[in-house]
């Protein structure tokens, strides 16, 4: 608290009155309380002070607002949320990517279409928001805060997504291996896109109509076939319900050997060779 000074008679004395505060953190500057009615200069370690104060607090307000500000991603074929948050540098990784954008992605985070938009941080800015809100409601009156309560409940109303429709997927190699993520997901069996795409490149080429005629497995007459090369004993014994039954089936095949490698290896994503 700073000390009471003696007051001489106002009829002598300028108006004009300022504070500065000197702290371990550094200057701080209080503008003046009373306008003065004559030209007067102000102290010379106030106007320092306010100097070395304003620069500072700018700079630190855009700063603010920059890092405030998500960043919009396109998903590229291929692309999984674990490398997307990799690439972003995303605090919690891909479970809080995919929690900030569920409603976009869907309930299966193993499953993002090309082309679909991404918001990077939006929860952070989200939660950023809803403080702000919560302060300036405290101060509000009574019915302030009543009419901006109406407000977001039509809004909250007016942008209710609809229900999500049925998934499709493209007769290709990356349809079938996000189709065969669906089912995997349904029946808890690990693996991620890359894993997956991975091996179905070295085993196949992406072929699934692929055959080995040459091999030990061969020779014994049970020859690896399709895009992940399951030999039928295998495929019979791993293969997923709700799949079709031929192994040459693209999603069929994925399915039965992630479940067989899941079986033995823990996941897919650990088989990096012959297996």
């Amino acid at each position: 608290m700073p000390a009471q000074g003696k007051h001489r008679r106002p009829k002598s004395v300028s108006l004009g009155r300022g504070i500065a505060a000197v702290t371990t953190g550094g200057a701080v500057l209080a503008l003046p309380v009373l306008g003065a009615t004559t030209a007067s200069a102000a102290p010379a370690h106030a106007v320092a002070a306010e100097k070395a104060v304003a620069p500072v607090s700018v700079t630190a307000q855009v700063n603010s607002v920059t890092k405030a500000a998500p960043a919009t991603h396109s998903v590229a074929s291929g692309e999984t949320l674990s490398k997307i948050a990799r690439e972003y540098s995303v605090s919690g990784g891909w479970k809080k990517l995919y929690e900030g954008n569920r409603k976009v992605i869907g309930d299966n985070p193993n499953i993002i279409h090309p082309g679909i938009k991404l918001t990077i941080g939006a929860k952070a800015a989200a939660s950023s928001d809803t403080k702000a809100g919560k302060a300036s409601e405290a101060a509000a009156p009574a019915a302030a805060r009543t009419a901006t309560a109406e407000r977001a409940d039509r809004s909250e109303r007016t942008t209710a997504a609809p229900a999500a429709a049925p998934a499709t997927y493209t007769n290709d190699l990356d349809g079938w291996i996000r189709e065969s993520l669906a089912v995997m997901a349904q029946h808890g069996i690990p693996g991620s896109y890359e894993g997956i795409h991975r091996n179905i490149i070295r085993e196949s080429s992406g072929n699934p109509n692929a055959i080995n005629n040459w091999d030990s497995n061969a020779v014994k007459g049970t020859p690896s076939k399709g895009l992940l090369q399951v030999i039928d004993p295998t495929f019979q014994a791993y293969h997923v319900p709700g799949t079709s039954t031929d192994s040459y089936d693209p999603v069929a095949n994925i399915t039965a050997a992630c479940n067989y490698a899941a079986d033995r290896y823990g996941s897919i994503d650990n088989v990096f060779g012959a297996y």
